[in-house]
């Protein structure tokens, strides 16, 4: 079987050499050691390698990429074919093309190719000029990715999913929640605001916002809110314990006692 050195990989990929450490050092792929006790890559390395630093400048989660390669490498074959290799996406897929036909290696939202034969020193990335629209479902599901990661960044994609479709409602609940939990009040208040106007019905809405006012001691407002997300859902536990709450620090206990009771009997307590 081929293998390759580091200067064959910086050559054929166009990495820099700090790049390619930091992929090694990362895991994404496990070189041999040759003469020397030199650094050895085989074919499927620099195909795992560019496609690695593809995803890694796209900001796709470090935990998507390995099991997106993980998938691939166990179908990519020891050598370049030679009728030649083309990896593209198709939508949410990743396709590979040979002589033979196409498969799947696994689903992912990257959209390169490779061609050519590493041993002839050509391995190309081409680059569609026309690159897939990137649909709001798909913004809303790399904001739930990203959300353990990297929180500004699900921030940014749960903009994005509203902004392809403002009626995403659970975009704007996950914004919203995100804003009050990093403190940026105003900014949830502002997200909440924005989905009621835009026809919004929905009572997880309704309690998050209910909450953050809860947080900002505009207890009016909020029981407002808490009642309307029980209209909607009247079996939303955590709502008539919080509405049981503020009811009786206005002194209202029949009220208090009703949300009170309705709470303990969902909750089996």
């Amino acid at each position: 079987m081929q293998s390759y050195g580091v200067r064959d990989v910086e050559k054929l990929l166009r990495l820099p050499r700090s790049t390619l450490r930091a992929l090694i050092d990362a895991g994404f792929v496990t070189p041999s050691r040759g003469a020397r006790n030199a650094l050895r890559f085989s074919f499927q390395d620099l195909i795992v390698l560019r496609t690695a630093q593809a995803l890694v400048d796209a900001q796709i989660p470090k935990r998507r990429i390995m099991q997106s390669l993980k998938a691939l490498r166990r179908r990519l074959p020891d050598a370049m074919p030679l009728s030649g290799l083309r990896i593209r996406a198709l939508g949410q897929r990743v396709v590979v093309s040979e002589r033979d036909g196409r498969w799947q290696a696994d689903s992912g939202q990257y959209l390169l190719a490779f061609e050519g034969d590493p041993a002839e020193g050509s391995l190309d990335v081409i680059e569609p000029a026309v690159q897939p629209s990137t649909t709001q479902t798909d913004w809303f599901e790399r904001g739930v990715e990203l959300e353990s990661d990297d929180r500004d960044a699900a921030r940014t994609a749960y903009e994005k999913a509203i902004a392809a479709d403002a009626a995403h409602i659970e975009a704007r609940i996950n914004l919203g929640r995100l804003l009050h939990e990093s403190g940026r009040m105003a900014q949830a208040e502002r997200v909440y605001r924005d989905a009621i106007r835009a026809d919004v019905v929905d009572a997880t809405l309704y309690y998050n916002f209910a909450v953050l006012l809860d947080d900002l001691g505009r207890a009016a407002d909020a029981l407002r809110l808490y009642e309307s997300a029980l209209r909607l859902d009247p079996e939303l536990a955590d709502a008539h314990y919080n509405a049981a709450l503020l009811y009786e620090a206005r002194g209202r206990s029949t009220d208090a006692i009703r949300h009170m009771a309705r709470y303990r009997k969902l909750v089996g307590g």
